[in-house]
């Protein structure tokens, strides 16, 4: 999947409570939890806050680096990846709001949630959205 990042998970050194979650790719992505699974599952969320700050400045999104040993590497879900990929596609095109919303034939404020990342859109308006600016879903498969 394209939207897999590495994350440093580490035990706070200071006063050694609770741990730090670092994403060494995502600029500003930092959370941390009183444990291990409370700073993974802080690390998911804090990585989708991150990519949405991307999407909304209008900035390139970041390229995940390598895995390295030791790493916990965290991917978004695949609502959200379709989210990414329908606004790369659309930086890429120069296509703004205004031009997504008049190929879909719907309002600039029907079409805003299509690339907000904490507005859960289904991802059938996500996928005729990306049709609609001539990119297609990424398709994966799944080993029974």
């Amino acid at each position: 999947m394209r939207y897999v990042y590495p994350c440093n998970i580490e035990g706070n050194e200071t006063d050694g409570d609770g741990f730090t979650a670092i994403f060494p790719d995502v600029n500003g992505a930092i959370t941390g939890g009183f444990t291990f699974k409370e700073a993974l599952i802080n690390a998911e969320d804090c990585l989708v806050v991150a990519l949405s700050a991307c999407v909304d400045c209008y900035e390139e999104l970041p390229t995940p680096s390598p895995y390295q040993k030791g790493q916990e590497l965290l991917t978004v879900q695949p609502v959200i990846a379709a989210q990414l990929d329908l606004y790369t596609a659309m930086r890429e095109q120069n296509i703004g709001l205004p031009q997504l919303a008049q190929r879909l034939g719907i309002s600039e404020d029907a079409a805003a949630p299509l690339l907000s990342l904490d507005y859960r859109t289904p991802i059938g308006q996500v996928i005729e959205a990306m049709y609609a600016v001539g990119c297609a879903p990424a398709v994966t498969e799944q080993v029974a």
